[in-house]
């Protein structure tokens, strides 16, 4: 019998199908589609997340390691897929992201069955223990685990910001920029497959081009991604504020498809505890910035993040930063506990706020932000503004307005029964009702 006859009768076997599960913020989304981009082009059945796992299944945890909780939920997650390999129920688990690439050694001593570790730059190996080879024709593609219309978009990585809290660094490296050319690409490459929203995502946005061209060029990028046909809206988040680039304003003014939408985590206002923080900035300046960019751009919505129990953050600081908020009235707000991290700058001072009143403390900031967010959504009943729908959930068809990002801010709940939408569209919302945290309207032409 000839070779080739030989051939046809033996079948190819079967790769088993690849699970990826993610863990953490925006940016490991975004990695675990570049990771799924690759699989697909490798012929590999990959999943996100799936319902059910399969006794062949490769899993690949992409892990969070930035405070206490995010790393335990990260621990919990391998141990839970470790068991199911044990009980046969999957066939490999490997871990990669930042809890591997911070803590691979001690990991892999506690937990022997996980088949390999990788950290936050493994992409190669990653696919090699998968059975795949990185191809770099595929740079750009990725398998997006957001709805199609809106997506993650990294525009750098890493992070040179001396921030004593943060082990970013640590995990993430130092702060690399995505050359311009390949950003406009793959924003191109977006639009043909429908998405219209792109998130820009980096550990600090307003470093972007300091490393390739010398200076901020945040404001170049955002021009030639504004012109990017099919992309109606480009929002902004993690913007840092010490140094910001009052020029990325003047471009949010000039150009409709760029959200006036701005994430700028200001953390704390008390002057010791910026200082200790080492943020490069004073209670003052903060408030200086924050007013120059309201009065740049009328109507901008600000989100921002602050942390509560911060080594020596005493009862006059945390009330400082309580009426901060209640004066500044900030359209969306987030608050995190401290969190003590190993080898970071604020690890060598004494963790001396309670974990109760850190807690009690991030509760009053998050019931001061209700209140605000109360009176700012009241205000909008009887506007209209363009909502972009992100899905249908029960009775209502959920969207959002340009000043709120997915997951973490307002959403716009329209009446299903009473309206239509198509899921990726926009659509004017006449709001005739308002709560805390979400407005509801009608469609009207």
């Amino acid at each position: 019998m000839r070779t080739k006859e030989i051939s046809k009768l033996i079948k190819p076997v079967a790769k088993p199908r690849v699970n990826v599960v993610t863990l953490g913020c925006s940016k490991n989304i975004y990695d675990s589609e570049v990771l799924m981009g690759q699989l697909k082009g490798n012929q590999f059945d990959v999943v996100h997340e799936a319902d059910k796992v399969g006794k062949n299944d490769i899993i690949v945890i992409n892990t969070c390691g930035f405070i206490d909780n995010a790393k335990q939920e990260s621990i919990d997650t391998i141990l839970q897929y470790s068991e199911l390999k044990d009980q046969g129920k999957v066939g490999k688990v490997i871990v990669t992201g930042c809890l591997s690439e911070r803590y691979k050694p001690e990991l892999q001593a506690e937990i022997t069955n996980v088949d390999s570790w990788h950290g936050t730059n493994d992409l190669q190996d990653l696919l090699v223990s998968i059975g795949a080879n990185y191809r770099h024709e595929l740079i750009g593609e990725r398998l997006l685990t957001t709805p199609s219309h809106f997506a993650y978009f990294k525009i750098a990585e890493g992070c040179n910001r001396p921030c004593s809290f943060c082990a970013i660094p640590l995990m993430r490296g130092k702060h690399l920029s995505t050359p311009m050319d390949e950003l406009v690409r793959n924003a191109q490459n977006l639009a043909k497959q429908g998405t219209k929203e792109l998130i820009l995502i980096a550990q600090d946005l307003t470093y972007y081009g300091l490393d390739l061209y010398g200076k901020r060029n945040l404001d170049e990028l955002l021009r030639r991604l504004s012109d990017v046909n099919g992309i109606e809206w480009i929002r902004l988040q993690y913007a840092y504020p010490s140094g910001f680039p009052m020029e990325i304003l003047d471009v949010m003014n000039e150009r409709e498809n760029i959200c006036k939408y701005l994430d700028m985590p200001l953390q704390h206002i008390t002057d010791k505890m910026l200082k200790s923080m080492r943020r490069g900035i004073t209670k003052q300046k903060t408030i200086d910035v924050v007013n120059q960019i309201r009065d740049k751009v009328p109507g901008i919505a600000m989100r921002t993040t602050l942390i509560t129990g911060y080594p020596g953050e005493t009862q006059r600081d945390f009330e400082e930063m309580a009426q901060w908020v209640e004066d500044t009235k900030f359209d969306r707000l987030g608050c995190f506990t401290y969190s003590h991290e190993e080898k970071t700058h604020a690890h060598s001072l004494v963790d001396d706020v309670p974990e109760e009143v850190k807690q009690e403390r991030a509760d009053a900031i998050m019931e001061i932000q209700q209140g605000i967010s109360f009176d700012k959504n009241q205000e909008k009943i009887g506007q209209t503004f363009k909502v972009l729908i992100d899905k249908k959930d029960g009775d209502f068809f959920v969207g959002r307005t340009q000043y709120d990002s997915p997951e973490v801010d307002n959403e716009v709940l329209i009446d299903a029964k009473i309206n239509y939408a198509t899921v990726g569209s926009f659509v004017n919302v006449k709001v005739d009702n308002a709560e805390d945290f979400d407005l509801y309207g009608k469609i009207v032409k």
